[in-house]
């Protein structure tokens, strides 16, 4: 059945800062408590989503989270008024006040795990909010993932959103940063791959020795089960331990697919040839024949990777069924990647196009183009059951913009996540943004 991706990309919220919480993520850790611009994170955002749907390309919002986060503040023993459990949050423990107010539900990537109607035992979009569990700062978003995934997706008859897994070590789960999606074309039955980085029940198996491995391979067959997915067309592959100790924290800091193609660094996964041949021949059995497309460690080298996130990037399929490649700036400014990238296009083959966006405030905080969006496959059906005030339009791009130029600040600082003001800038942003998208029961700001 013919089938449509769209990507939903997350939209910066009003409370955009950087407080390093992510330990593993070498560009998030680089910019610490650096002074943050909101306004033009939220603008940056929206200017490739904009630039993309009027490329034809399916793009579509998915909302900011509350922040704070009073419900974590609360938990940990903060209790008086909001503007007192500020105060005493920011005075006895400021690390988990800037974790209240973390601004990592930008990276949509992360939000859940997508299986198209393609895929599934039942016919129908399966969602499985991701329940992050390896950090507090992203512990806690799962339920509003889940929330607004129901909400957008609400029609029982196409869609099923599962909630989180248990959040326990045995499932690690980070959503869509690891897990890609091969196939002939979006409508057709695929191929899914999941990547993890340990085994929560193997003690002998290998795993990274600096960072954390985050996903786990129990996790990633649980979501696997609970979409109804095939055994013969579900591959899992462990990552690479030694890359995820040199920052590459997401499999999508080192790998991304789309289709037949497979565009990965040569140290990705702990067993490359083994990986790459399981790929092969699941893709065979439905079709398609497999196009990876390696770079090797002599032509980039992972820092080089980590520093540009030159595979944190979108691989899109154009109407010409070449793909476009869209890329942040930093890929341009490094050296090794823009001589790597002119190569690449030189050789006319799957990927024939580069497609360049300023996102310097989300690269900042740890992220590129990959990390900002969310993929699902929709048949026309089923793009059309979907709540269609989420959906990027002209006219959507534009009210948005006057939305972020009203209530955005153009620079946060750590000392201002403690302002009680800035937590009612926030709510009264969200509760403006329910009407823009007819979405009025998204957030519970009781």
């Amino acid at each position: 059945m013919p089938a449509r991706e769209f990507n939903f990309d997350g939209l910066v919220g009003p409370s955009h800062n950087y407080a390093g919480l992510s330990f593993g993520n070498v560009a998030s850790f680089n910019n610490v408590k650096s002074a943050s611009n909101p306004k033009l994170a939220a603008l940056q955002g929206l200017a490739k989503m904009r630039a993309l749907a009027a490329r034809g390309f399916g793009q579509a919002v998915m909302p900011p989270q509350v922040r704070p986060n009073f419900r974590l503040l609360r938990s940990v023993g903060f209790i008086g008024t909001e503007a007192e459990v500020l105060a005493k949050a920011a005075k006895e423990a400021p690390v988990i006040l800037a974790s209240a107010y973390s601004a990592s539900p930008m990276w949509t990537a992360n939000a859940a795990t997508v299986s198209p109607s393609a895929d599934s035992l039942d016919g129908r979009a399966h969602f499985t909010a991701a329940n992050l569990n390896n950090k507090l700062h992203r512990a806690f978003e799962h339920t509003q993932s889940a929330r607004s995934l129901r909400a957008i997706f609400a029609d029982p008859k196409h869609f099923a959103v599962h909630d989180a897994l248990p959040g326990t070590p045995a499932f690690g789960d980070e959503g869509a940063a690891n897990h890609t999606r091969f196939a002939k074309d979006h409508g057709s039955a695929g191929v899914e791959l999941f990547v993890y980085g340990r085994t929560e029940f193997d003690a002998s198996a290998p795993a990274p020795k600096r960072f954390p491995a985050r996903q786990t391979l129990e996790a990633s067959q649980a979501v696997a089960r609970l979409h109804g997915l095939s055994h013969e067309r579900t591959v899992y592959v462990q990552q690479n331990p030694d890359v995820i100790d040199q920052g590459v924290f997401h499999n999508d800091v080192i790998a991304v697919g789309n289709g037949n193609v497979l565009f990965y660094h040569e140290q990705a996964f702990a067993d490359e040839a083994d990986a790459i041949e399981r790929l092969r021949r699941a893709l065979g059995e439905v079709g398609a024949e497999f196009n990876p497309i390696r770079v090797a460690t002599s032509q980039v080298a992972v820092a080089d990777t980590v520093a540009s996130y030159l595979f944190n990037s979108q691989l899109l399929t154009k109407a010409s069924g070449k793909m476009a490649l869209v890329v942040p700036h930093e890929c341009q400014e490094n050296a090794a990647v823009a001589r790597y990238l002119e190569g690449l296009l030189a050789q006319n083959g799957a990927i024939d196009e580069l497609i360049t966006f300023d996102l310097r405030q989300s690269m900042r905080n740890g992220g590129g183009p990959a990390c900002l969006r969310l993929r699902v496959a929709l048949t026309e059906a089923e793009s059309q059951a979907m709540h269609q005030g989420v959906v990027m339009t002209e006219a959507l791009y534009h009210t948005l913009v006057a939305w972020v130029e009203k209530h955005y600040r153009d620079s946060l600082s750590p000392d201002d996540l403690a302002d009680p003001q800035l937590a009612i800038e926030v709510r009264t942003a969200l509760e403006d943004l329910s009407r823009i998208l007819n979405l009025p029961d998204l957030y519970d700001l009781s």
